[in-house]
């Protein structure tokens, strides 16, 4: 994972995410994904405020996850579902794997920029791991920015499936249970776009 620094918010500290990156893409109505080169993220500043309109550079991912038979099987979902609501165009995938740690220091933040939209099409969240830690709650909300359903991620493999088009969404931070044991979610979102 790529080393992590903490800055200050409202007089707290706020840990910030570690993170990898990967970008694949699809044809269309297909999941025969293939691995693209290492390349950075980028979003506009229409969707993300805080850190949009930069080119973001990320670590890659370790070979053995990229292509190892879970991250398989999650592409393959993805491609399958998304394939089927919209088997018009290919995709262009991006794969990030999140780690917010909390050792009593600091605020865990999953998403610094809240309430959001990733600008995709389409967004699968799967739960990987979490260690002493409570909160992380999910809540989508409608494009009027009104709460229409909250949920938790919790054991390994629990996913989301988000239509990035119709609705926003954000994560609560997460706390530690045992003040004395540093705490940590894990999460891989798989975002996929429109690519003619």
């Amino acid at each position: 994972m790529v080393p992590h620094a903490a800055r200050r918010i409202h007089g707290g500290r706020r840990a910030l995410p570690r993170r990898r990156h990967a970008t694949l893409s699809a044809p269309r109505a297909s999941a025969d994904y293939h691995v693209e080169a290492h390349q950075p993220h980028y979003q506009g500043l229409d969707y993300n405020n805080l850190n949009g309109g930069v080119a973001r550079h990320y670590e890659p991912f370790e070979d053995q996850i990229l292509r190892g038979r879970t991250m398989d099987s999650l592409l393959t979902l993805g491609c399958d579902i998304f394939g089927r609501l919209a088997p018009y165009s290919g995709w262009h995938i991006e794969a990030h794997q999140f780690r917010i740690e909390v050792n009593g220091e600091e605020v865990g933040l999953p998403t610094p920029e809240g309430v959001h939209r990733d600008g995709v099409t389409f967004v699968l969240m799967a739960m990987i791991g979490r260690s002493n830690a409570i909160g992380g709650e999910s809540t989508v909300f409608n494009l009027d920015k009104q709460p229409v359903e909250k949920f938790s991620l919790t054991d390994p493999l629990d996913v989301a499936l988000v239509n990035d088009e119709r609705v926003y969404h954000g994560v609560t931070p997460i706390e530690q249970v045992d003040p004395a044991v540093p705490a940590s979610r894990d999460v891989l979102v798989i975002t996929y776009r429109h690519k003619p």
